[in-house]
């Protein structure tokens, strides 16, 4: 009788999510599609991630909005359930984006990852930063217009 096969979940037990901690998330588009090269899409979606991030008690170290998923460097701040967060980023964006195209802007869930204390903040956030280099996007990272930090200035990400 052959094993069946068991996807690993992409979510960490609830009680990784309950402290003070550092996370990278990455949230992919529907179906993979490249929503993400329209710029007034990315602008909505960078407003609906800043009101976000103040009511669920999160700073946002480092965005990058590639053609088809997003990239998230987050520091939740006392109170900050990662979950909760997700779940309005991605509802107030995906309604917004249904009420306007009639159709779906994210998969379901998304992956996350805990930093480690051996993990430097800002060796992860420089590597966000880097993701449309690497992906052929632009020659350098400060060109890219869809990445950045709320709470460091682009010279911070590019060193």
């Amino acid at each position: 009788m052959p094993i069946p096969f068991r996807r690993k979940p992409n979510r960490l037990p609830l009680a990784h999510y309950t402290h003070h901690a550092a996370y990278s998330v990455t949230i992919a588009s529907a179906e993979r599609q490249e929503v993400f090269a329209d710029e007034a899409l990315v602008q909505g979606c960078l407003a609906e991630l800043r009101a976000a991030s103040e009511t669920e008690g999160f700073e946002v170290l480092a965005y990058c909005f590639m053609p088809d998923h997003v990239h998230l460097l987050l520091a939740a701040e006392e109170g900050g359930f990662l979950p909760d967060f997700v779940k309005r980023f991605k509802q107030t964006t995906g309604f917004a984006y249904k009420r306007r195209t009639g159709g779906a802007l994210w998969q379901k869930s998304y992956f996350d990852h805990v930093l480690r204390r051996e993990e430097e903040v800002i060796v992860v956030a420089r590597y966000i930063f880097g993701n449309p280099v690497r992906a052929g996007l632009v020659a350098e990272a400060k060109d890219y217009p869809f990445s950045g930090s709320f709470a460091w200035g682009r010279d911070v990400l590019e060193a």
